[in-house]
């Protein structure tokens, strides 16, 4: 399974750099991964889209300002990406620095405060922070936008860049998908029947990294935090049970219940995951996607793939671009159903 097949063109003006108005005045393509069926349509007829009883799944992270920007004692500058929280003063982290820095080097951090670089994992470095994380994060931190965003970040962002429901900090970058949920959305959803039900997945940065390897499968998965809960494992039964479908808000909430499905039963899940979805995965849980465009040759491309069908997927970014719809974070939404099953390889 080549990289290649997961490529296609897309011009830099629709990559979108500022959110729209409002959250919900996005575009939203349908997608049927059974027919191959691509309709047009607007954010704002989700709630028809949806049928009383399905059970929507949000992912509840939160982002946290995790862009740190520095000096070495030399006066080098240091930019810090915090990736994983370990503890109330120490993080993994991803060190930019044109030269990198020793075990026991000392960054002096802009706003105040210092790091203290304890040593190396894999491709991320172990640093100890001279007061509390979040809070030196909440002081001096920057909101982590995407490489693809060509500015800088903005005050806005903070509020922007996260969505209404968002409640656990951890993440790095935002479950894209939900940002195109407002109050009143939910609202109009609940009224309609819809049930709701949340997972956790601190998105990491390692969500931005392109599929290297020709073969897509000799890709090394980054891993991130994820949390599947009784409460949630139930709510899916239930919706099993009355004949409804499970609804994932994104492909955080797809990787989320796929791996607490891993034994082939939804059962509850805290830690890391690794898992790579790419075609000829059997999902176990998810019926449907809400999703944003992903980039080319990128893992979460080839998740909604397995999901909908590569050509599929593929002819719906293609229409996509013709009718000039916005692509990534702060870009439109798919509702994307499943194909017919596919025994994995």
């Amino acid at each position: 399974m080549r990289r290649s097949q997961f490529d296609y063109d897309l011009p830099q003006d629709l990559i979108a750099q500022q959110p729209l108005p409002g959250r919900g005045d996005s575009r939203l393509l349908l997608v049927s991964g059974s027919s191959g069926q691509i309709e047009d349509s607007v954010f704002q007829r989700l709630p028809e889209v949806l049928d009383a009883g399905d059970l929507l799944v949000l992912n509840d992270t939160r982002v946290i300002p995790a862009r740190l920007f520095g000096r070495k004692p030399t006066g080098g500058r240091v930019e810090i990406l915090v990736e994983r929280p370990e503890s109330e003063r120490v993080a993994l982290a991803q060190l930019r620095a044109s030269k990198t820095p020793r075990s026991d080097t000392t960054i002096l951090i802009d706003g105040g405060g210092e790091v203290r670089v304890l040593g190396r994992q894999d491709d991320l470095f172990r640093l100890s922070f001279d007061d509390d994380l979040m809070a030196t994060l909440d002081r001096c931190g920057h909101v982590p936008l995407p490489p693809y965003i060509a500015r800088d970040d903005a005050q806005a962002d903070r509020e922007r860049y996260q969505t209404v429901y968002a409640d656990r900090p951890g993440a790095v970058a935002a479950p894209t998908a939900g940002l195109h949920f407002d109050e009143s959305m939910l609202a109009r959803l609940s009224g309609n029947g819809i049930e709701m039900a949340r997972v956790t997945l601190h998105v990491g940065a390692g969500t931005f990294q392109p599929v290297r390897t020709d073969d897509v499968r000799d890709h090394p998965m980054h891993s991130e935090w994820l949390q599947v809960t009784e409460n949630t494992c139930e709510k899916v039964a239930a919706a099993r049970a009355r004949g409804c479908r499970v609804v994932a808000v994104g492909t955080t909430v797809v990787r989320s219940l796929e791996t607490a499905a891993a034994s082939g039963k939804l059962t509850p899940f805290e830690g890391l995951s690794n898992l790579f979805i790419y075609p000829g995965y059997d999902f176990c849980v998810v019926d449907a996607i809400v999703t944003n465009f992903h980039l080319p040759e990128s893992s979460l491309l080839m998740l909604v793939c397995a999901f909908a069908g590569t050509e599929t997927v593929l002819e719906a970014y293609r229409h996509a671009i013709r009718q000039r719809y916005r692509f990534f974070s702060y870009g439109d939404a798919m509702f994307v159903t499943r194909a017919q099953q596919v025994s994995r390889q």
